[in-house]
């Protein structure tokens, strides 16, 4: 009965009653709450203790930051290599300047001195901002050490300087849409530097879990040496066809790995002043355009896979199509009965237009949702255009769809369609990152047939090789390319321009056995010597020729010493 139980114990009050129940409860509450008060003092000693501690661990890690405001540092960022292991991106130090506005002297002696250093200081302004008793103002970041150097030597009270991470991207302009951008904090705000933000890196350096030793390097599966090729062709070709803007992608056909993609113009990460700029787009992923007639490539696919239509099928091209007020003509019209492959070597807005009749209008958009066309394709990169469609598909949107006039989609997830056309029908979302087969397998889906595949690396084959195919100077002396033309008339305040094109050429090799498809585009091209729009065989096909040229070799196709082969092989029997 002398022993007392914890204070939420039942049985207590049965054991001890009026006085001597109040006494021992009072003396046990009081020795308790003394108790406690000795744990929460402790704990607060011990939380100082270590806000002390870390305050004195930052301060040895960085002299020249002793005396001004605790900030949290810059974030590591892993660095980001090509599929070759070559370095595209990584962290250095950088040096940034604040100032103590309350322990300046003169603050006019101190902007002075500043603009030796910066002639473009906006002196006013710096000088509103050091005669307050601010505690703490960023003044410049990211200064080089010659900057810094500088500065020092001024002797100028008030001033001191952070040693800061910034990201240098050492391929320059020529990976600038792929990697993108970090901010003044070294955190991820376009491009695969954001993607690779979003995917638990900004979780991590929120935690202060993000060092630099503890990152593993992110591989891509860009090849540096085909991305410098291919944005040497896209700078050269709208230099000499004075194009507003101009591109090109490569993607493996077995895989969907992208290997190289340049948008022009583009812009320097490391000094991105102009980055922002309304021409800085990456029209490869964040562009809408019509894509003209490399959709045809689409609707023949779509005609030969209802199985409604074959290779030997014939379709009525001798008079133009009448549909309201609309009338659909040929470019270069034969006024005839075509085949199949005629309707396609000829490019046909007749002919297509029929081969779409044939499916309908439903079967027709669901074919181009299918194949990826009017959906926001599935990639890493955060800069991707959703496509344009007609609200309400009639008759009339299904004919100019089926010439590639109608709805607008971007050049990568046509590449993209074309990799499904040529590889046996597996359309697999493009990536930026490795992927073998087996694992491009598990996330692709089977859109046509093998026989409709075959079908079309046949008719990309002729259209490069039989007279009168658009896609001869796209083809390459060693390797079998095939491929299609599309040049598109650009629609101009509601109406399509006759002197502003929008050309696109998308080629596929060897075409027995695709290995790679490669699409380019330009913008508004001239002729050279005069001010007539170019067609998209004069101009965007020699872009992806000598793209294949130069790395076809680095791409481990090898040229073949024998001729030609017969075209007609490649048909189906």
């Amino acid at each position: 009965m002398t022993s007392l139980k914890s204070l939420g114990d039942p049985d207590v009050g049965m054991v001890l009653s009026g006085r001597t129940f109040q006494r021992r409860i009072s003396g046990a509450g009081y020795g308790s709450m003394r108790n406690r008060a000795r744990v929460v003092m402790l704990a607060f000693v011990c939380v100082f203790a270590a806000i002390g501690g870390r305050l004195v661990y930052l301060a040895s890690q960085n002299v020249e930051d002793v005396g001004s405001p605790w900030i949290s540092p810059t974030v590591a960022r892993p660095d980001i290599l090509d599929r070759n292991g070559v370095l595209l991106a990584t962290d250095i130090k950088a040096y940034s300047l604040y100032a103590e506005p309350r322990r300046i002297i003169d603050a006019d002696e101190v902007v002075e001195g500043l603009a030796t250093v910066f002639p473009d200081l906006d002196r006013a302004d710096t000088f509103e901002k050091l005669r307050g008793d601010r505690g703490f103002i960023w003044l410049r970041r990211r200064l080089s050490p010659q900057q810094r150097d500088a500065i020092m030597h001024l002797g100028l009270p008030g001033l001191g300087f952070r040693t800061e991470t910034r990201r240098l991207y050492t391929a320059g302009a020529t990976t600038s849409y792929i990697l993108g951008l970090t901010n003044l904090d070294n955190k991820g705000i376009s491009g695969l530097e954001k993607y690779i933000d979003d995917q638990g890196l900004a979780d991590l350096q929120m935690l202060g879990l993000a060092t630099s030793g503890d990152l593993a390097p992110v591989r891509l599966s860009i090849d540096l040496r085909v991305q410098h090729i291919v944005r040497d062709e896209v700078i050269d070709a709208m230099t000499r066809f004075r194009a507003k803007a101009a591109g090109a992608v490569v993607i493996n056909a077995k895989t969907g790995e992208v290997v190289a993609m340049t948008s022009v113009p583009d812009f320097d990460p490391d000094n991105p002043i102009d980055a922002l700029r309304p021409d800085k787009l990456n029209r490869m992923s964040a562009g809408l355009y019509e894509m003209g007639s490399t959709i045809k490539s689409f609707t023949t696919a779509m005609a030969l896979d209802s199985g409604q239509v074959t290779l030997d099928s014939t379709f009525d091209a001798s008079r133009p199509i009448r549909i309201g007020r609309q009338t659909v003509h040929d470019f270069h019209g034969k006024h005839r009965v075509l085949t199949v492959p005629e309707v396609f070597i000829y490019s046909s807005n007749i002919g297509s237009a029929l081969e779409a009749e044939v499916v309908g209008i439903e079967g027709h958009r669901e074919f181009l949702k299918r194949i990826g066309l009017l959906d926001r394709i599935s990639t890493e990169l955060p800069e991707v255009a959703s496509p344009q469609e007609p609200r309400v598909w009639k008759k009339v949107h299904s004919i100019t769809a089926s010439f590639g006039h109608g709805f607008s989609t971007t050049p990568l997830q046509t590449a993209a369609g074309v990799v499904a056309l040529m590889n046996g029908g597996r359309l697999m979302p493009p990536t930026f990152f490795p992927r073998d087969q087996e694992e491009a397998l598990a996330v692709s889906s089977q859109v046509v047939d093998a026989r409709t595949s075959q079908d079309m690396r046949y008719l990309y084959r002729l259209n490069a090789t039989a007279r009168g195919g658009s896609g001869k100077r796209g083809t390459v002396p060693g390797f079998h390319v095939g491929g299609k033309t599309g040049t598109a008339e650009k629609v101009v305040d509601g109406r399509y321009s006759k002197d502003k094109n929008f050309n696109a050429f998308v080629a596929a090799f060897p075409i027995e056995d695709p290995q790679y498809v490669v699409l380019t585009i330009i913008d508004e091209p001239k002729r050279e010597n005069s001010e007539r729009s170019a067609t998209a065989g004069f101009s965007a096909a020699p872009i992806a020729a000598n793209i294949i040229r130069r790395s076809a070799v680095m791409l481990g196709v090898s040229p073949s010493s024998e001729a030609d082969e017969d075209v007609e092989a490649l048909r189906p029997s």
